[in-house]
């Protein structure tokens, strides 16, 4: 079974940024099926456009457009795609860099989609510092992945405790309804939970609130549209279930720290 080095993928990568242990590609890929091999590092895929399969020796991962597929080193998995053309952004960490920060990779999942929009967001951000790789980036992407990792080793804590099932059911349906979700004391009703214990424990679970966590849903939500030309500010507002632009661009600066017209500028280079 073949082992890919630091920056190796079976596609054309049109752009690598290293940063201070961390490499950052991203590639665009036209293969139909890919052998059965495995990454030296730890690495995370942001799957820009397209969708393709990826598959290990317990499960297959189906990525859409804006998934976020996280693979630990050394874990061995082969590839199919659906679409002519995909384009991934991916995001490797050293040994070293992990050794740096004291990052266990051993409490972190084999290979796992991750849902959660506040680790998404925190990937947009480094996808936007690939982009502009400033003398401020290292720092910047460090602090990024350490958040990131921060989310994701808290969430799998807590998939080890008895995490109830009401969490996963609200994560499909607002994930399915951003644009028009229900509201908390609907989702108390669907799931025959009492309003006042769904209010209490849902920030445990989501770690943050419920408004803000459709907040990030509709932000995340948007990056991929803001690739489409076809589309205005207002007609992404509008799809995302912003009330109007205004309130996008608002929602949109508060996690990115700059406007969609400008984050769209940065990641067309």
């Amino acid at each position: 079974m073949k082992c890919l080095r630091t920056g190796q993928f079976k596609g054309e990568t049109f752009q690598t940024v290293a940063f201070e242990g961390i490499t950052a590609s991203e590639t665009d890929y036209d293969y139909k099926y890919i052998d059965w091999h495995y990454h030296e590092n730890p690495y995370f895929s942001l799957n820009v456009s397209g969708t393709c399969v990826e598959n290990n020796r317990r499960e297959t991962f189906i990525c859409p457009p804006q998934s976020l597929l996280f693979h630990n080193s050394q874990e061995p998995h082969y590839n199919t795609k659906t679409d002519l053309v995909t384009r991934g952004f991916q995001v490797e960490i050293s040994q070293e860099w992990s050794q740096k920060f004291e990052i266990d990779l051993d409490r972190l999942p084999k290979s796992e989609i991750l849902q959660n929009p506040n680790v998404k967001l925190l990937f947009y951000n480094i996808y936007k510092e690939s982009k502009l790789a400033d003398d401020s980036s290292n720092l910047t992407v460090d602090s990024l992945l350490l958040n990131s990792f921060g989310l994701m080793l808290g969430l799998v804590q807590r998939s080890f405790s008895s995490k109830p099932g009401w969490v996963k059911k609200i994560t499909e349906i607002l994930h399915d309804k951003f644009d028009e979700p229900p509201s908390l004391q609907e989702l108390a009703a669907e799931l025959n939970l009492h309003f006042a214990h769904l209010s209490r424990d849902f920030p445990k679970y989501f770690s943050c609130n419920f408004g803000e966590y459709i907040r990030k849903l509709r932000v995340e939500k948007s990056i991929g549209l803001l690739r489409r030309k076809d589309l205005s500010l207002t007609d992404i507002a509008i799809i995302c279930g912003f009330a109007d632009q205004s309130h996008f661009i608002r929602s949109f600066k508060t996690f990115h720290g700059i406007t969609p017209k400008k984050f769209r500028q940065i990641i067309a280079r």
